[in-house]
Formats: structure tokens, C-alpha cells, sequence
């Protein structure tokens, strides 16, 4: 089983990304997948949710209307776009198969090992 994120960057303050999640060795379609991120000294925050067939999608407070989630079950892979990037969306962002509050510890589900974003003029 793997999850492997990609696209993180030093981005200016407005900026733009688009973070990929590859996932292989399971049944990466059956699967609702996380955006989680972890900011320097601070524990996992849950950023986005999309259900296998994308019949529903969910964002936390803060990135919406700046961030989509989106995936591709024939790549097998998640994406997330992340538009008018601010200092504090600088984290480690993971994707992941737990949902919601299951996301604030890595003891369940599969995760990446994260992508790097900074946020920084």
C-alpha cells in the first residue's frame, strides 16, 4: 500500500499550487481521501475530504473558497489546488484515507509521507 504526495513548493503570499496524491497497492476508488497538514510544532489539521465517487466534498474553514479537492480514480490520484496561498497554509501536507476527526492521528488508515509547503515572500 502506498500514498505518495507530490507539487510542494516556496510559493509567495497569493500564489498558487496544485498538490497530487498517487495511490497504488489497494483500492484506491473505494476509498473517501484527506488532505490533512501539519504546521511547524502544531499536530494534524484535516483540510479537505472527497467521497470515492466525489458525490460530496468538504473543506475546512479556513481554505474555503481558496482550495478544490478533486481526484481521478483512473490515475488513482487525488488533487488538491490550492489559490491565494497565505503564510499560514505553510505545512506538511499528507493525504490520507481517514475522515474528519480520524485524521488527527496516523494510527488509522494509509498516509503519504507529505509534501512540503511554504508560504513566503
Amino acid at each position: 500500500v502506498q500514498l505518495v504526495e507530490s507539487g510542494g513548493d516556496l510559493v509567495q503570499p497569493g500564489g498558487s499550487l496544485r498538490l497530487s496524491c498517487a495511490g497504488s497497492g489497494f483500492a484506491f476508488s473505494d476509498y473517501y481521501i484527506s488532505w490533512v497538514r501539519q504546521a511547524p510544532g502544531k499536530g494534524l489539521e484535516w483540510v479537505a475530504g472527497i467521497f470515492r465517487d466525489e458525490s460530496s466534498i468538504y473543506y475546512e474553514d479556513s481554505v474555503k473558497g481558496r482550495f478544490t479537492i478533486s481526484r481521478d480514480n483512473g490515475l488513482n490520484t487525488v488533487y488538491l489546488q490550492m489559490n491565494s496561498l497565505k503564510s499560514e497554509d505553510t505545512a506538511l501536507y499528507y493525504c490520507a484515507t481517514c475522515t474528519g476527526g480520524g485524521c488527527s492521528s496516523k494510527n488509522s488508515g494509509y498516509w503519504g509521507q507529505g509534501t512540503q509547503v511554504t508560504v513566503s515572500s
